[in-house]
């Protein structure tokens, strides 16, 4: 196969010498006119269709959100963030500064003013809106990081459906949801896919990428080129339940919470126990706090109306009850531990 994009089409440059040079009938020469036409056509056909993201629009500014437009917008990428109101909007951008300076005091120690200026150009790259139709009017990719409620995000999709350009890209960030069912409210199917980012996005490299078997190969080639473009190391997974690092994830957080509850261990020594003996940086409790207990119960609650009989997917009382009690881990200064 001939990469034909990759050459220079026009016909002295493709045959090296001019046709007139050469010994060639009428015919012959004719030909070859026309198979350079040909390819030039097909190299540009080439060009014009492949897929790109210039323009992001983000739906949901919580920690997964602004964190997303964050990493697109200090990479040069164009982002409009979107929520359902101008405070929740406000506070947004005021963490995704205060994000950008911690950064800018590892990246930037020895250039302070180039420092100021990267702060600077990556929040010109963000704009906001309270109309998710207005946000994906010119948007190259959507991506939705709403709460983990299934009939939600099929509500906000078709919706978005129906403004978004036909050729923009619909992901959703969602850690454990089934990407299939969210695409089917769309009319956009082989145009849809998952792209889980981890907390904080700004730090953590993975991204993982997740394919229905609709998805096209142009807009999967797409979205792992835009997770390297952002700086991220993506990696492939069929639409499974909690993909890849969530499904060995949870159950083991729920599994400590078990261990907790029988009284095998205290949850400070389980978390100990397993930073030094396991060497994960972090307990099960400790990183179920800075996941989000919420989170945490959502995920679950959703295997589980899938699979009632798995025991893995088994909630436990201690977490039911520090959700309801609005207990949620770090984000709301109290969890399994106080903050």
């Amino acid at each position: 196969a001939i990469a034909a994009a990759d050459f220079d089409l026009s016909p002295a440059k493709a045959l090296g010498v001019g046709l007139s040079s050469l010994q060639l009938t009428k015919t012959q020469s004719s030909q070859v006119k026309m198979s350079l036409a040909a390819l030039t056509f097909i190299a540009s056909r080439g060009m014009a269709t492949k897929m790109t993201v210039k323009n992001l629009a983000m739906i949901g500014s919580g920690q997964m959100g602004a964190g997303i437009a964050q990493v697109a917008a200090a990479t040069g990428h164009k982002v409009v963030l979107c929520d359902t109101a101008g405070d929740i909007l406000e506070k947004a951008k005021a963490g995704i500064q205060e994000s950008l300076r911690r950064v800018v005091k590892k990246k930037f120690a020895d250039d302070p003013d180039k420092g100021q200026e990267f702060i600077a150009s990556t929040m010109a790259n963000i704009d906001t809106t309270t109309e998710p139709a207005k946000a994906v009017v010119t948007a190259d990719l959507v991506v939705e990081a709403i709460p983990e409620n299934l009939q939600l995000k099929q509500e906000l999709f078709n919706t978005l459906d129906k403004f978004a350009p036909a050729n923009a890209i619909f992901a959703t960030d969602t850690s454990s949801l089934s990407i299939t069912a969210m695409a089917s409210s769309t009319q956009r199917q082989d145009k849809f896919a998952g792209l889980h980012f981890f907390h904080p996005v700004a730090v953590m490299k993975l991204v993982e990428v997740i394919r229905t078997p609709e998805t096209s190969d142009d807009v999967y080639e797409c979205l792992m080129a835009f997770c390297r473009a952002v700086g991220k190391h993506p990696v492939t997974c069929k639409d499974t339940k909690g993909y890849l690092v969530n499904r060995l994830l949870v159950p083991y957080l729920f599994e400590a919470g078990r261990l907790y509850e029988r009284g095998d261990g205290s949850k400070e020594d389980i978390d100990t126990a397993m930073k030094l003996g396991a060497g994960y940086p972090m307990g099960p409790f400790e990183l179920a706090d800075h996941v989000g207990l919420d989170t945490c119960k959502g995920i679950v609650d959703g295997w589980q109306e899938v699979e009632p009989d798995n025991p893995l997917f088994k909630p436990y009382p201690l977490l039911n009850k520090l959700v309801a009690e609005g207990k949620l881990g770090k984000k709301t200064g109290e969890g399994f531990y106080k903050y």
